[in-house]
């Protein structure tokens, strides 16, 4: 027996779930100071009091005194007795205090709370059919999902993604019609909008709500290359000279079904280019400590979304390459490339023969 099937003893389940216990607390505190604004009063990265931290972000000072106290024991700041003052230090800036840095992360976590939001109704589908629609969710789901993929979408997508496709960016820069299916709030449409304005985008969605949000973003930021439209992912009509699935197409009830679709929707020489979360080549090495949030958003997110959809197919967000492949496969299409990979994501092309 290998040493990663071995039963755990009791002491590491322990250890185990006091850690988890540890970080399910420390994500709320996290949380709390990012909606408070504690992080963005400490970013500066100077020493500060709690009543000097009390009065930069306007909150209660005893229990900005404790926050400070949980955030020390979680090691995100550092606590210097003979001053009785708290630093974040500008790593732990990067993750939790800077929107704008690859290495954001606080306001990602927000989507955690809405798995708490919606845990009731998470374990009632789990006793029935296991379909709970997107639009059912809690709200700060789409905000915290729109937060933890934006860091990639602002810093990988246009500058280390997209170049690897089989054109490059040239035909980008110098104008295609490209279609942006499941975009959500529209944050991946209106990245690419503004980075190639020779270009036209179309983002599709089934939630209005997230539609709407998205042409106020669209108006916000002033553009005028860029479209959002509610529809179905097999109702899109093109033709399209690329069409793009960021973070969603595991989420779809008839990933095949909609990958044939869109086949048929490409110009001569268009592709398709499909952004997935990271997941290993197998199930066994997917079993690491990594990996546990995203199949927890996977049994309250992902696979319920496509159960609540024709098709049922419940690919999950750790299906990875095998998975993938394979829909594309099953419809009619085997020139699938994996181009690049982060950390967080796998890319993939897709271009009918």
């Amino acid at each position: 027996m290998s040493e990663h099937n071995e039963a755990p003893s009791l002491k590491d389940i322990l250890v185990g779930v006091a850690d988890a216990f540890a970080g399910a607390s420390t994500v709320a505190c996290i949380i709390a100071g990012h909606r408070t604004g504690l992080y963005k009063a400490m970013a500066h990265g100077d020493p500060m009091t709690s009543d000097e931290l009390a009065a930069a972000a306007a909150t209660n000072e005893r229990l900005t005194r404790e926050w400070l106290d949980q955030q020390a024991a979680a090691q995100l700041v550092i606590y210097d007795e003979p001053s009785d003052s708290y630093t974040l230090p500008s790593s732990a800036a990067a993750v939790l205090a800077d929107p704008d840095s690859p290495f954001w992360l606080a306001g990602g976590l927000v989507g955690v709370q809405a798995l708490y939001l919606d845990l009731d109704r998470g374990i009632e589908v789990m006793k029935g059919d296991g379909a709970l629609g997107w639009g059912e969710h809690h709200p700060y789901l789409f905000e915290g999902t729109q937060e933890l993929f934006r860091p990639a979408y602002d810093h990988q997508l246009v500058q280390h993604w997209l170049p690897q496709r089989a054109n490059g960016i040239a035909d980008l820069e110098t104008g295609i019609t490209v279609a942006d299916i499941g975009c959500g709030t529209g944050y991946s449409t209106i990245t690419l909008a503004r980075a190639f304005p020779e270009s036209t985008f179309i983002g599709f969605d089934l939630h209005q709500p997230s539609i709407d949000e998205a042409r106020h973003n669209a108006s916000e930021a002033g553009l005028t290359n860029v479209s959002f439209e509610v529809a179905a992912a097999d109702a899109t009509s093109g033709p399209f000279d690329l069409i793009c699935f960021f973070d969603c197409l595991h989420d779809m009830g008839d990933p095949v079904g909609i990958a044939s679709h869109s086949i048929n929707q490409l110009s001569d020489g268009g592709s398709i280019i499909v952004v997935e979360p990271f997941a290993m080549q197998t199930r066994t090495e997917n079993h690491y400590l990594r990996a546990a949030p995203r199949y927890a958003m996977s049994l309250f997110c992902c696979v319920p979304c496509s159960l609540s959809q024709p098709g049922a197919r419940g690919m999950g967000c750790q299906a990875g390459e095998v998975g993938m492949r394979a829909v594309f496969a099953e419809a009619g299409l085997n020139d699938f490339t994996r181009i690049a990979e982060s950390p967080n994501h796998i890319v993939y092309e897709a271009q009918p023969s």
